[in-house]
């Protein structure tokens, strides 16, 4: 395993508050603060797997905030980019899950330290020793943490690969016609973008044949173009650029699913330390991240039940960044 982060995660974390049962609140029981955030699961999620990164975000200094620290204090994760916010406070995301497990959120991020990041907070000398930096749109929702990320993807195009997840939230968006503008505007800068078919309708990519789905968003700049599509698994299109170059498909993995808050996330965190640690091969690449997003779906909360590489070991025996 690596002593020196090369992949910095920047974004949003959050706290999810996680109810006893699938149904409406009032049917829902008690509700669990969970660690959470788009940005913050594939941070957590690289460390649980064996891979910590660099991480860039802000936390509010209430109790909420204290809960979400002590997650990164008991991680590998350095502290150089966790930045204090004394003005803001913790966004809060009410989760409700239906029967299947699957999930939706109500926000409430009014001064939300995620949304406050500030632009050229990581300078050009931590990118200069970077091989990747990983973006969200959650902090692409709101300013000014929509100028912040743009900024540093502009700056890190120049120096090493860049990877979006646009993660269509609408209620934290104008409009999708803002989202739609926002990330198209952001693709000239980024290399790697994994999404949902429905993250990309959302931005105006709209056709369900999934491989014409992935040469469009290619079209607009990436190199490398990963669509999750829950129980179809999930397909790779790379082009000549590509590390990982070509199409590739994994159906994913049979797993008694307790929550998907967080899957895509845990998803992301297999598929960056992959390609960051040597995997060419596009199958592969998508087996071990199906395999990280199988485990985080055990559990009841984003990242709970990634404790370590061995759990990924049980679908997939070889792991590239821990040999």
């Amino acid at each position: 395993m690596s002593e020196h982060p090369t992949v910095l995660v920047a974004g949003d974390t959050l706290v999810d508050l996680v109810p006893e049962r699938s149904g409406p609140p009032g049917d829902a029981g008690g509700y669990a603060p969970k660690f959470g955030g788009s940005g913050a699961n594939v941070a957590l999620a690289m460390d649980r797997i064996g891979a910590p990164p660099l991480f860039w975000t802000r936390l509010a200094t209430d109790d909420f905030g204290a809960f979400l620290r002590s997650h990164f204090e008991e991680s590998a994760i350095p502290d150089r980019f966790i930045v204090t916010d004394t003005g803001g406070r913790t966004t809060l995301a009410v989760v409700t899950h239906d029967q299947t497990g699957d999930r939706s959120f109500t926000f409430y991020r009014d001064r939300g330290a995620d949304t406050r990041l500030e632009t050229g907070t990581v300078p050009d000398e931590a990118l200069d020793s970077l091989s990747w930096v990983h973006t969200t749109g959650v902090t692409m929702s709101v300013e000014p943490s929509r100028s912040a990320t743009l900024e540093l993807q502009s700056r890190a195009a120049d120096r090493c690969t860049v990877s979006l997840d646009p993660n269509w939230r609408p209620e934290m968006w104008h409009s999708t016609h803002e989202f739609r503008a926002v990330v198209r505007g952001a693709l000239e800068s980024v290399d790697v973008v994994k999404a949902t078919p429905e993250d990309l309708d959302a931005a105006g990519f709209e056709t369900d044949d999934h491989e014409a789905l992935a040469r469009d968003v290619a079209a607009y700049g990436p190199h490398t173009v990963v669509l999750t599509r829950g129980d179809r698994g999930a397909l790779c299109y790379g082009t000549d650029d590509s590390p990982v170059a070509g199409w590739a498909r994994h159906a994913g993995y049979d797993v008694d699913v307790v929550d998907t808050t967080g899957a895509g996330d845990a998803f992301l965190a297999g598929f960056i330390a992959s390609l960051t640690h040597g995997v060419t091969d596009p199958e592969e690449a998508l087996a071990l991240a199906n395999a990280a997003g199988a485990v985080a779906t055990t559990q009841a909360g984003a990242v709970s039940a990634l404790t370590g590489f061995d759990r990924i070991r049980q679908f997939h025996d070889r792991i590239p960044w821990v040999e």
